[in-house]
């Protein structure tokens, strides 16, 4: 099990390293009180495995509670649980910068000025940041930089690779854009099967339809096209921190040609090694209208 204490200044990056280690598929707490730590463990370890990566945020939110941290951490020690720290740091100028901008008070100075918090609070972290596993110094990264730095440390082999879940959707204009799309692309260019006699009751999902639509040339260039853009965009969102892509494809009724193209990209992308999931939203909307069920 890897049992991970996230820790460190208010302001430094605690909310965005939990964020990032629950992408990493951590159990995560935030703001557990260091007296239930000893219980906690405990309990997840006697999961025989079903949990084995926990991350919890101890922080002087923890009020009187917060003193109790080091005594939890000896007892963990001496019981052979195995647990490591992770301090988020900052400097004072960063840190007030953060909470003027976010028009946070600092918790341990409400009412006065937030330097004075900062010192406060550093002193009290002090032995906390000593016994520290991994420190990161937030003050000059951005969001995607500490998310690259937590992934460093704390994901598996390869877990960077295929932490970004697709997911291509056909759809029909007619019933509405799907509302969570990332990306949308319009295929109605395509000659429609719908106005096809013998094909207008079948979908995309027949050879006779699929053969129709491959019959034009440009649908194999348009899809050749769309998997290089999507092989040169996904790299970059997993860089930037995307988790989930929806890739949205569109025509009249999402029957037809839209099925038939988001079977191609996913069979596409899935052969190139991403985990990728398909779904046809509107396949069924027009069989009550003359359409035949599959």
């Amino acid at each position: 099990m890897r049992f991970v204490i996230v820790t460190g200044l208010s302001g430094a990056g605690k909310t965005q390293a939990i964020r990032s280690l629950e992408d990493l598929g951590y159990f995560c707490v935030d703001n557990l009180p260091p007296t239930l730590i000893p219980k906690f463990a405990e309990a997840c370890y006697k999961t025989d495995g079903k949990i084995d990566k926990i991350a919890l945020v101890i922080d002087i939110r923890g009020g009187q509670f917060f003193n109790d941290i080091f005594e939890s951490l000896n007892y963990l020690k001496e019981q052979g649980y195995k647990y490591e720290i992770l301090f988020l740091d900052a400097s004072e100028e960063v840190l007030i910068k953060r909470f003027k901008e976010s028009r946070r008070k600092h918790p341990l100075a409400p009412d006065g000025r937030i330097l004075n918090g900062i010192i406060m609070e550093r002193n009290k972290l002090r032995e906390l940041k000593d016994r520290a596993d991994n420190i990161i110094d937030t003050s000059n990264l951005v969001t995607r930089e500490l998310r690259e730095e937590i992934t460093k440390i704390y994901s598996e082999e390869g877990q960077m690779e295929t932490e970004l879940m697709i997911t291509v959707l056909s759809f029909g204009f007619k019933y509405g854009i799907p509302v969570d799309s990332d990306l949308v692309f319009d295929v109605r260019f395509l000659p429609n099967p719908f106005y096809i006699p013998e094909l207008k009751e079948y979908s995309g999902k027949d050879t006779s339809v699929m053969k129709y639509i491959m019959s034009f040339k440009e649908t194999n260039e348009f899809i050749n096209k769309l998997e290089s853009m999507l092989e040169f965009l996904i790299p970059n969102y997993l860089k930037e921190g995307k988790r989930q892509l929806i890739i949205s494809i569109g025509c009249t009724g999402g029957r037809h040609r839209s099925v038939f193209i988001a079977n191609a990209i996913y069979n596409r992308l899935k052969n190139n090694g991403h985990k990728v999931n398909i779904d046809h939203r509107d396949i069924e909307e027009d069989v009550n209208k003359g359409g035949k069920k599959l």
